[in-house]
């Protein structure tokens, strides 16, 4: 069946919406809306196509639609996730999947900027945000694609990290048809209870002064974990290939005369002691949410340097669990305000479902990765979850789905470990040729040149030295049991 010229696109019927953009962009000449270029000169011709939808009367949902020329589109579909509260077109990751053939759609999630004061008093618009937008950016996306190319996509993908892992994750969950492989990074799935593990870091340096760890302080502390763990892994290389098996404890650091820039008050020993200590009901001793790892103290200072808590919690609490703008972090109380922020969300933002058979039972793939000095969301989470998937699944679930722990990576990317991966290649492969991911080189570079590699392994493997060849060289290792 032929397809519709790009122009034409433009009267394209919606159901839930209007397309309000349909234009040829000329290779090399698209123009994001900050204005910066860089990433996008690169980019082939394709049709840009725009929309707004509105699946209820407080719905404002912007969405866009990138589709490759006739000639170089690989005939599947890829959807770009957001971060922290949206509000905006994710046009990197769009223009990375053009790059690879792709036709690819991103949305703003149903509003614009980056805070949540969007959700006082509109229930509907959180909806949109936790789940809803994205189901009908995927509908939206892949009708638009049948029309201009006379049939759908033959793969339809979707990749995201952070707030896209909790995205993809919900899709997963909610939408099981939607997608036929997922890419879930550092997924904030717990929503709502990752609010209260950011607010308890949070606490713990700044609700008093004598508490407070200043930032240069955290090499000091991060080189004494390191000399008390980074060689358990048979390889001293300045990264925890599983900080699950290090118990440094920051009282090795306490001053024993003077206060120093070189050691810890007892009043900080504390504070870093609850970084490290999972967010815990004081009345009940329950988990609310794990801790900070041994070994990512370098980037404490994104929940714990201040001035205030993160704004992505602090707004939560502000604008959807108490809807007072008000609102002073340290009055959270992690008893009582546990149930009534989770009543507030009913599973609009948190998609912690653990069954997955129907998403599986199609041929769905499912790669989920974290990286172990993650400094917004706690890597152990994403290991509870893959855990409960297993408990539900049964013991194939491994057929489907596969975590990889990156050791020294931070929240998505960065970090002293090897952070850069193909995880679209691999999920590909597996998709498409049936070949499962039993590990994924990652590389480190330093000024753009690549300086060591390792493998990823399917959790619970770790990565081990076979004891012979460079640590910097991936074929030297191999993936093993811990």
């Amino acid at each position: 069946m032929p397809g519709a010229t790009c122009e034409s696109l433009k009267q394209f019927h919606l159901p839930a919406g209007t397309t309000t953009l349909a234009q040829v962009v000329n290779a090399g000449e698209f123009e994001p809306p900050s204005g910066d270029r860089e990433g996008f000169g690169r980019l082939p011709a394709f049709c840009r196509v725009a929309a707004t939808l509105r699946p209820t009367s407080d719905s404002d949902i912007h969405v866009e639609i990138w589709l490759p020329e006739t000639g170089t589109w690989n005939g599947k579909y890829e959807a770009a996730g957001n971060g922290g509260w949206a509000g905006s077109i994710n046009y990197n990751d769009m223009a990375a999947a053009l790059l690879r053939g792709y036709a690819s759609s991103s949305t703003d999630t149903g509003h614009a900027g980056g805070r949540a004061s969007f959700a006082m008093g509109h229930p509907e618009k959180l909806i949109d945000f936790g789940y809803r937008a994205i189901h009908e950016t995927a509908v939206t996306a892949k009708s638009v694609i049948a029309a201009f190319y006379g049939d759908g996509p033959k793969l339809s993908y979707f990749s995201g990290c952070s707030s896209g892992g909790r995205q993809a994750l919900m899709e997963a969950q909610r939408f099981p048809n939607d997608y036929d492989g997922i890419i879930a990074g550092a997924p904030t799935y717990d929503w709502t209870k990752m609010m209260f593990g950011r607010i308890w870091v949070g606490q713990a340096t700044l609700t008093a002064a004598t508490g407070y760890i200043d930032p240069s302080q955290y090499p000091m502390i991060h080189q004494s974990a390191l000399a008390a763990c980074d060689a358990l892994d048979g390889v001293k290389d300045g990264v925890l290939e599983d900080p699950t098996r290090c118990h440094f404890d920051p009282a090795a650091l306490e001053c024993k005369g003077q206060a120093g820039p070189a050691c810890l008050t007892k009043a900080q020993v504390k504070a870093a002691r609850r970084i490290y200590t999972p967010a815990t009901n004081p009345r009940t001793g329950e988990q609310i949410y794990p801790g900070m790892e041994r070994g990512s103290e370098l980037v404490w200072g994104t929940l714990a340097g201040g001035p205030g808590p993160i704004r992505l919690a602090e707004d939560h609490f502000q604008y959807v669990v108490f809807e007072d703008p008000k609102w002073d972090f340290r009055t959270l109380n992690f008893d009582s305000d546990v149930t009534k922020a989770l009543q507030r969300d009913h599973g609009v933002l948190s998609a912690v479902n653990a069954d997955l058979r129907p998403f599986f039972g199609h041929g769905g793939k499912l790669i989920h990765y974290h990286g172990w000095t993650d400094q917004q969301v706690m890597p152990r989470d994403s290991i509870h979850y893959f855990k409960n998937v297993v408990i539900a699944d049964g013991e194939k679930t491994t057929d489907s789905y596969r975590l990889f722990l990156v050791p020294g990576m931070n929240h998505c990317r960065g970090g002293d470990g090897p952070n850069s991966f193909d995880l679209l290649g691999a999920l590909e492969q597996w998709r498409e040729h049936g070949t499962a991911p039993d590990s994924i080189v990652a590389s480190h570079s330093t000024d753009g040149k690549v300086d060591r590699t390792r493998p990823l392994c399917p959790y619970p493997e770790v990565s081990k030295y076979k004891g012979t060849g460079s640590t910097d060289n991936a074929v030297n290792f191999s993936c093993a049991a811990p």
